[in-house]
């Protein structure tokens, strides 16, 4: 694309994140990071006993980040194996990064006496020049923000939203259910677990939202909205996302990622990231 005086614009991301305790936790298992450079970006929601949960959440973040990392080295992106058929490589090899995670919270439950039982939630975004692809497995999810608009990306992997789908219950009823933490699918409970997937296209000025349920139990899609564009940055996004949860009574853990999409001159240097946490 062109900018202003014929100069070639490409578009970047600005990136942020931040995970809360929340008001009633005492641990954290919430676990975000992400790599710019290889384009991952990645929530986890642990559950087990103990410390298990925060172990099965940081163990799907870095699993799926090296995985990422190591795959798309010199494009080898563009040569996975299409296992799920009519998904973009890219696509796939987030699937590929997802099934790996999983394996690395089994082999470590099996490992440790005190982790059996842990697994975790994932939200995950790949992206690829304008491109990206979501994946997730359980009810962490992932939110686009276009032009004054909300849309949920994910269908949570819960016994609840399985009611709401079967027209047993109203999401309105969903969302005062005290089964919403009842999940159908996560990392970690089986040895193989296939994660529901989509390729889409990124415009200037896109936002995409990683969370765990910690805020979208306290939080409607349009105070979400309302928030992340009437911030200034990401951060201050993140930061007033977890203030108004927390104000909710912020009853579990709260992670949220911002990942937004701007137009950025080929000819100016691209700052590196880091995975972080």
């Amino acid at each position: 694309m062109q900018g202003a005086g014929g100069e070639r614009m490409s578009v970047g991301v600005e990136v942020a994140g931040q995970s809360d305790l929340g008001c009633v936790r005492s641990n954290n298992e919430d676990y975000f990071g992400f790599d710019e450079r290889c384009g991952i970006y990645v929530v986890c929601d642990g559950m087990g006993g103990a410390a298990a949960g925060e172990v099965a959440s940081r163990l799907g973040v870095e699993a799926v980040i090296a995985c990422c990392r190591e795959r798309a080295k010199d494009g080898a992106i563009r040569e996975s194996v299409n296992a799920f058929a009519g998904m973009s490589a890219r696509a796939n090899l987030l699937a590929d990064a997802i099934q790996f995670a999983n394996q690395q919270i089994c082999f470590s439950a099996e490992q440790n006496r005190e982790q059996r039982g842990m697994g975790s939630t994932i939200a995950a975004v790949l992206v690829e020049g304008q491109m990206y692809s979501v994946g997730h497995v359980g009810d962490s999810r992932v939110y686009l923000l276009r032009k004054g608009t909300i849309r949920q990306l994910t269908e949570d992997h819960s016994l609840v939203m399985e009611q709401v789908r079967r027209g047993l219950i109203t999401a309105e009823q969903a969302q005062r259910s005290d089964i919403q933490n009842i999940i159908t699918r996560a990392l970690g409970t089986e040895q193989n677990v296939e994660p529901d997937l989509c390729d889409l296209a990124a415009e200037a000025g896109d936002t995409l939202l990683l969370t765990s349920d910690g805020l979208t139990r306290h939080l409607s899609d349009e105070e979400i909205m309302e928030i992340i564009d009437g911030a200034p940055s990401c951060k201050q996004a993140c930061q007033r996302l977890i203030t108004e949860a927390k104000e909710e009574g912020g009853l579990d853990n709260i992670t949220c990622l911002l990942v937004r999409f701007v137009e950025k001159s080929w000819l100016r240097k691209m700052i590196p990231g880091s995975a972080g946490a």
